[in-house]
């Protein structure tokens, strides 16, 4: 087991019991204190470690990590180092706040230097994204659009079962929670219509996705076999991966979503690493028919966590609209990277790759208000006694995720955004 994430750990920082974030987490992020500069940080209960000034004053001491690494504006320095220097990071933090160490704990004069409370930071986008890759691989996601979309009877495409279906978007405008979204404007057509029109979009959606993200560069032409494929990868974060429906149906054919998807996308500011999930690990749903032999995989590569999407108009309490799992995925995260690769494309540190929207068997864990209000037939009301079709502007998108086994709880925090007016 790793020492990191052994279950009987506790620190000395206060962490209440449903927090995201016990001594076994020990996430990566980047934070700048309020006056303060980008430094890497993880965190423990409410408590935002800076790993700077926890390496100057010594107590990553022996690992090999330089302090210039953990003062940069994004990870990827730090993630390039590889899993043994990640994970040499993770054990020395589980030992230095462990309750029963009085290195720091006994030191309020150096914890000063090193302990904030969440409160006290502004957390920045953890990695520089340079490329990005959107995957459509919940197969009860596809289906319902299929059956809203297409005939019922052929609601998957030929080759969904196939392969990962994916695309690639832009990474430009990924941001981090708590970065507002304008409205986008663009293209869009009424059935009825006869010519296009141009403005603001009415149909707003979020989609309940998990990204993972690279932490191992190749060379153009090589491949990531599904055997090799978590190696290369660093860890996870939530994904709202914003879409535009009415543009999106006017544009996506025949080289699909353009507009409708490059105006925002939100991620949560913490990674949260495959040996926190390791754990959680779950057998992913049945392939049929069987996949190629390069799909093919050892292991159990799909995790139990749960998901939640809130909406909350302005002014008003935050309403639960769905509850998913990350355990539904078809298609896991070692194919997406293999067949991702398989043509020889190389990936470099901090790439991210988005699941797909990740909808459940049941109506009430479908991943987006596409699904949730069915094409808007069935508009979902709000506590005030509005009702939601999609996204109106002023609400803010809410989701959070986190995994629990016995007494364990780890989690992924949460992931914001509000949707306002069109510029």
């Amino acid at each position: 087991m790793i020492k990191s994430i052994d279950f009987s750990i506790r620190s000395w920082i206060e962490v209440s019991k449903d927090s995201d974030f016990p001594i076994q987490n020990i996430p990566f992020g980047i934070f700048k204190a309020y006056g303060g500069e980008a430094r890497a940080a993880t965190r423990i209960g409410d408590t935002v470690i800076d790993l700077y000034s926890l390496c100057k004053l010594g107590f990553l001491d022996g690992l090999g990590i330089e302090p210039a690494l953990l003062s940069q504006e994004t990870l990827n320095a730090f993630i390039a180092l590889g899993k043994p220097a990640s994970r040499a990071v993770r054990v020395r933090i589980a030992k230095v706040f462990d309750q029963g160490n009085p290195t720091l704990r006994d030191h309020p004069e150096l914890q000063a230097e090193v302990l904030f409370h969440q409160d006290e930071v502004r957390m920045l986008i953890p990695v520089y994204v340079g490329d990005y890759t959107d995957f459509y691989s919940s197969i009860e996601h596809a289906t319902n659009v299929g059956i809203m979309f297409r005939d019922p009877a052929s609601a998957l495409l030929p080759n969904w079962r196939h392969l990962p279906i994916g695309y690639h978007g832009r990474s430009s405008s990924i941001v981090v929670s708590g970065t507002n979204i304008h409205r986008p404007k663009g293209q869009t057509k009424a059935d009825a219509a006869e010519l296009p029109e141009f403005g603001p979009s009415r149909q707003i959606d979020f989609e309940l996705e998990v990204a993972f993200i690279t932490g191992k560069k190749t060379e153009l032409g090589t491949s990531v076999s599904t055997a090799e494929a978590e190696d290369h990868i660093f860890g996870m974060v939530l994904f709202n991966d914003l879409s535009a429906r009415d543009i999106q149906k006017w544009e996506y054919v025949p080289l699909g979503p353009f507009l409708a998807k490059n105006f925002g996308s939100v991620i949560s500011p913490w990674i949260i690493t495959m040996d926190a999930l390791e754990p959680f690990r779950v057998p992913g749903p049945t392939q049929e028919p069987e996949v190629l032999p390069y799909l093919q995989f050892e292991g159990d590569h799909n995790f139990d966590v749960q998901l939640d999407v809130l909406i909350q108009p302005e002014n008003q309490p935050e309403h639960l609209v769905c509850h998913s799992n990350y355990r539904y995925m078809y298609w896991n995260l070692v194919q997406q990277l293999a067949h991702q690769t398989v043509n020889g494309c190389n990936i470099n540190v901090g790439d991210m790759y988005g699941s797909g929207t990740i909808s459940g068997p049941a109506p009430d864990s479908f991943g987006s208000m596409l699904e949730i209000a069915w094409k808007g037939t069935r508009p979902v009301k709000m506590p005030d006694g509005t009702e939601r079709k999609f996204i109106h502007d002023n609400d803010t998108i809410i989701m959070r995720g986190y995994c629990r086994k016995d007494n364990l709880r780890i989690g992924f925090g949460e992931v914001v955004t509000k949707i306002l007016p069109a510029i």
